[in-house]
């Protein structure tokens, strides 16, 4: 099978077509943001911290965000403060967001939330929070939206790890509803809904593929547009609670478009393998498959096989137990999914994209290993804070913290190693020390992230090479799965 065939087949199977698709780089997200100089900086800082972290960012249909109008970004919330930051720096728009209220308690976390002009919100399941100032809050984001700016929240009031949207509130709709419903910044008479500018709601999902693992990816995608629908409010100033109701539902279906929901844990493993099974026959050491492509696959074979469950259950669990003894038969030779594609690579191109790669990476060891050790503390450290404070309150917070803890750490590490430098070889020493260190910080991580890769290669490669017919009859299993897996979806 091609890999022209597979993609055609993958893109045919989902019944979608993947929409346009950026790959952000970090020049891309530094010159995103406008403001302050001092938001400026925390929003470089932010960026470079998240282009570390995940080895990519990709932003589906970015384009569909209107480059001057009046807008209620609402988002999923999987990932404690990771969601907002991606938001802040990866959408083409100033945005203000609204954060718990416990937040502001922590003096640097507060400090950095005002630079960023986010918004407090209290929530009954935070300890101790006085719910009527969300009035003074909702008020504030009127005040922004009359002004043409955009704010972001996430509906489902918590981060958290279920592999589903929850219960979506309505403080949305009732921001959203009461805005439109205001005048505009000028005092026409005009009502702010029908004004040139239309407030909008425009719904974003985002789907990690771990979402806290160091260098791991992440999916933005951008849905359509919601117009909001211009109301008459209440005496007390609210919007009445049927269209409340009907706008909270809308922004529900809107979020589950751009979102990956299954049913639990075991329906997402399904998929996940469902999912390796196919696209690693082309997920090789020169090609990537994007991730909205991967993302709509997901969200189909998990609408298939949840209807499967339903119909003929042992049919699937006979597909796990053949799927688990190939897994395991893969695991007992030390080759990842991908690695079998080796046997379609051209001799020149293993060369060319094993070999060469490999010796570069050789070379630039002696650099790679000074870099490791000196920013393993820190990386140890930042881990070790992780797995101490893996919630924050009722919210998952296992990546935030971790962030966090490198965005401190790590500029701690470089000026020690440039003071320590500077006391015994003088101040001139100390300084050339700091970008040197960063440098080797860095050149320590793509060495370990692309010599990790090659081993795959220079493993399957020698697989191949020595025990030939068993490398041939694990890539017959894989199309015998493949064949069962689709006639099972298409049934």
């Amino acid at each position: 099978m091609s890999v022209a065939m597979t993609k055609a087949e993958v893109k045919v199977a989902t019944t979608q077509r993947v929409d346009s698709l950026r790959e952000l780089r970090l020049r891309d997200m530094l010159f995103l943001q406008k403001g302050s100089y001092r938001r400026r900086f925390v929003h470089a800082l932010i960026s470079i911290a998240l282009r570390l972290f995940f080895r990519r960012i990709e932003l589906s249909r970015g384009e569909a965000v209107p480059p001057a109008a009046p807008l209620i970004f609402v988002l999923n919330h999987p990932n404690g403060l990771i969601d907002p930051a991606l938001v802040f720096c990866a959408l083409p728009r100033r945005v203000s967001f609204l954060a718990k209220s416990t937040l502001f308690e922590l003096p640097i976390v507060r400090a950095l939330l005002r630079t960023l002009e986010a918004l407090p919100l209290y929530r009954r399941i935070d300890p101790g929070a006085d719910m009527s100032l969300n009035q003074r809050t909702f008020a504030a984001c009127r005040a922004l939206l009359a002004k043409g700016r955009c704010i972001a929240l996430f509906p489902e009031g918590q981060s958290h790890n279920a592999t589903q949207l929850l219960q979506m509130r309505s403080g949305a709709a009732r921001i959203a509803l009461a805005a439109a419903a205001s005048e505009p910044a000028d005092n026409s008479r005009a009502d702010f809904a029908s004004a040139p500018l239309r407030l909008r709601i425009v719904p974003v999902g985002l789907y990690y593929t771990a979402k806290t693992s160091f260098r791991s990816e992440v999916l933005i995608k951008v849905g359509t547009p919601m117009p909001v629908p211009s109301v008459t409010l209440g005496v007390d100033g609210e919007p009445p609670r049927a269209a409340v109701q009907q706008l909270t539902e809308s922004v529900a279906v809107g979020l589950r478009g751009v979102t990956l929901n299954t049913a639990d844990e075991g329906e997402l493993r399904d998929v996940a393998r469902a999912e390796q099974l196919f696209n690693s026959l082309y997920e090789g050491v020169d090609r990537r498959l994007p991730l909205a492509e991967t993302f709509y696959w997901l969200r189909h074979v998990a609408e298939r096989l949840r209807l499967v469950a339903a119909r003929t259950p042992e049919r699937l669990t006979a597909l796990r137990q053949r799927i688990a003894s190939y897994e395991a038969e893969l695991n007992s030779l030390g080759l990842a999914p991908e690695a079998l594609a080796v046997s379609d690579l051209p001799l020149r191109l293993f060369f060319r994209q094993v070999l060469l790669p490999g010796l570069v990476l050789l070379m630039l060891s002696p650099m790679a290993i000074p870099g490791a050790l000196i920013h393993l503390p820190a990386y140890l450290l930042a881990t070790l804070f992780a797995r101490l404070y893996q919630t924050h309150g009722p919210d998952a917070a296992t990546a935030s913290v971790k962030i966090l803890a490198a965005i401190c750490l790590m500029p701690l590490t470089w000026l020690t190693c440039a003071i320590a430098a500077g006391a015994w070889w003088g101040w001139r020493v100390g300084l050339a020390v700091l970008p040197a260190v960063m440098l080797l910080g860095y050149v320590a991580l793509r060495v370990l992230e692309e010599s990790g890769e090659l081993s795959v290669w220079f493993g399957a490669g020698l697989t191949l090479l020595r025990r030939r017919a068993l490398f041939l009859r694990l890539l017959l299993r894989r199309r015998n799965l493949q064949r069962e897996i689709r006639q099972l979806i298409e049934s």
